[in-house]
């Protein structure tokens, strides 16, 4: 289904490009922007009453008109942090937790959470990553470090002093790096299906099965081809990627669905492997043994970290051991018959860990 990119009315559609937000052109020198850390709470757009819908979330198919901003009971704004435009989606009040997608997803892969945190007294926003979804896409800025202030950015702009970070997959590669590089900022953190930096990198250069299992990474590091591949009929590989990635439950068809739409948001193909490309390419430069060396800093944040035991694509034996880096309480949480996603898999389990971990570490 071909992507419709006009706009709806009071939902500004995703950018069409590089540098462009869903408002217009935007960076460092655009309007609306706040440098991180500065405590501004700037709203880019009206703030809207939350939507009910009887399928929350659930994207249009059968011919309708697509956007990355589903309906639901959250509400949908943009925000300013780190040089760019961020797009988030926002449910609840209370403490906040800040929900981190993973690749190929976006926001909605955590509409089973925003419900069930904003039900149980939390303030609970999913943000769009740099380069997807609703958020904006620049020429540059995709290393973990400057992703990461993009992360600890948007809580300050959310006018929040600490949070609760959640990170799924390449976003909980980026929780990590913010519970180190932003330690004051992190009251809580839940790193699933994601290894500490230095484990990954560890096992990506001595262990032959994890190396193997990331043959989609080795594949993005060719230029222009798996831009191409990725969007190439109606985005058919990144389907095959997420049912393949999947224990016994897999996902369902409305989630497959909108992830195949929203990686054919121009330019999103590209920015979305961006980080990928940095992950091996930089392994012998000097910014990334600087930074391997700077993830040896001890993480004073309670940290939750969730695995499935089925998942083919972050084997649990690399995973397992992120205590080592953690200089606080440190829970680990195997799932048996859960691949790649268990908060879409095993939403209520997951869920059920979740509230249990941030409602221990409330204050």
């Amino acid at each position: 289904m071909p992507l419709d990119q006009k706009p709806v009315p009071a939902q500004p559609s995703a950018d069409s490009g590089a540098g462009l937000t869903p408002e217009g052109p935007a960076g460092p020198e655009g309007p609306g922007t706040a440098p991180e850390g500065t405590g501004l709470a700037p709203a880019l757009e009206p703030e809207r009453e939350p939507v009910e819908a009887a399928s929350a979330g659930a994207p249009a198919t059968g011919g309708e008109a697509w956007s990355v901003r589903q309906a639901g009971p959250w509400t949908h704004r943009d925000l300013a942090a780190n040089g760019a435009r961020f797009h988030i989606a926002e449910l609840g009040s209370g403490p906040l937790v800040l929900l981190v997608h993973g690749w190929p997803e976006y926001w909605w892969a955590w509409r089973h959470q925003l419900t069930a945190l904003a039900k149980a007294g939390y303030r609970a926003v999913a943000l769009d990553l740099r380069g997807i979804g609703g958020s904006d896409r620049t020429p540059r800025g995709y290393d973990p470090g400057n992703l990461a202030l993009d992360i600890t950015g948007v809580i300050r702009s959310l006018g929040e002093r600490r949070a609760h970070l959640v990170g799924h997959a390449s976003g909980g590669t980026l929780a990590w790096v913010a519970a180190v590089m932003r330690p004051s900022v992190i009251q809580s953190l839940t790193v699933v299906s994601a290894a500490h930096p230095r484990d990954l990198r560890r096992a990506l250069l001595t262990d032959r099965r994890q190396f193997a299992a990331f043959e989609h990474v080795l594949g993005f590091q060719r230029p222009w081809i798996p831009e191409r591949r990725l969007v190439a009929d109606d985005a058919e590989l990144v389907g095959r990627y997420l049912t393949s990635w999947t224990g016994p439950n897999g996902l369902d068809e409305a989630a497959v669905h909108a992830y195949r739409q929203a990686i054919q948001i121009p330019s999103t193909a590209h920015c979305s492997i961006e980080p990928y490309r940095w992950l091996l390419r930089s392994m012998a430069r000097p910014d990334g043994i600087q930074f391997a060396r700077r993830m040896k800093k001890p993480i004073t944040a309670p940290t939750l970290h969730v695995q499935g035991a089925a998942d083919p694509v972050l084997l649990s034996h690399t995973a397992l051991g992120g205590g080592e880096y953690v200089a606080a309480p440190y829970r680990w949480r195997l799932l048996p018959g859960v691949g790649h996603f268990p908060h879409e898999e095993a939403p209520e389990e997951f869920t059920t860990e979740l509230l249990d971990w941030v409602g221990r570490h409330k204050e």
